[in-house]
């Protein structure tokens, strides 16, 4: 598969994508170059939430795929490539019931471990490049009035190495997005439907409207928006602004 060489280790910076979107501005760079720092000050998850870490205890890294020919309608593929390269890395370390909640938060049990924040960077219509930023709790485990967050250390009991940890990580993102085009939506739809958190399940959701409802997630569309079954048997499509799974 080959090594996987360029890394800038940095002790602190406001997010790895910023800091990794600024230097692709002012020079060309290798695909699978990764930043990764003891200390990000303002991390950012979806829509803007702020992911909060303890320094030197966990892994906070983005990564640059060059892409040229993805389009923009087949943005979700990419998505679910990167969600299941995180899957595919924490399983081989036996993680117990690793789940993805919709869109990329990776779950053990009913724990959030991991937020995933992807930006396109865009040339047309086709995504040129892609920074895949990953926010994983690794040994740290006291979290606050974070009462759903745990990390490794906490659903596992034991320490683990970051570097060993990040070379893991990126070599299942480079597999999962070197054959991204090696796999149907369908094929990748599939594969993501069956580790889908709550999937099936009875669960409470909230709208923008801070409404709350029932329903069931049956699945997501090729756009990436979860399919979910409502009270009165109809089917709904949301978008990530339109609905919140509650748990």
């Amino acid at each position: 598969m080959g090594e996987l060489t360029e890394i800038i280790k940095l002790d602190a910076t406001d997010s790895t994508n910023l800091y990794l979107k600024d230097l692709l501005l002012s020079q060309e760079l290798l695909d699978y170059t990764t930043v990764v720092t003891k200390n990000q000050r303002k991390g950012r998850g979806q829509l803007g939430t702020i992911w909060e870490t303890e320094e030197g205890k966990n892994l906070t890294f983005s990564v640059l795929k060059n892409l040229g020919s993805c389009k923009v309608s087949e943005q979700f593929k990419l998505n679910i490539c990167v969600s299941l390269a995180v899957y595919d890395a924490l399983n081989q370390y036996e993680v117990p019931n690793i789940k993805i909640k919709w869109p990329n938060d990776i779950m053990s049990g009913s724990f959030k471990i991991c937020g995933i924040l992807i930006e396109n960077l865009l040339k047309g219509q086709f995504i040129k490049n892609v920074i895949i930023g990953i926010g994983l709790n690794v040994n740290q485990t006291q979290f606050g009035t974070l009462t759903k967050a745990s990390s490794l250390s906490g659903v596992m009991g034991r320490q683990f190495d970051l570097n060993e940890l990040l070379a893991s990580l990126r070599s299942n993102l480079k597999l999962r997005l070197d054959a991204i085009n090696q796999k149907t939506f369908q094929q990748l739809q599939t594969e993501y439907e069956q580790l889908l958190f709550r999937k099936d399940k009875p669960s409470t959701f909230k709208n923008q409207q801070e409404e709350l409802f029932m329903g069931i997630i049956r699945g997501i569309s090729e756009e990436g928006k979860l399919i979910v079954e409502l009270e009165d048997d109809s089917v709904q499509k949301y978008d990530l602004k339109e609905v919140t799974l509650q748990y």
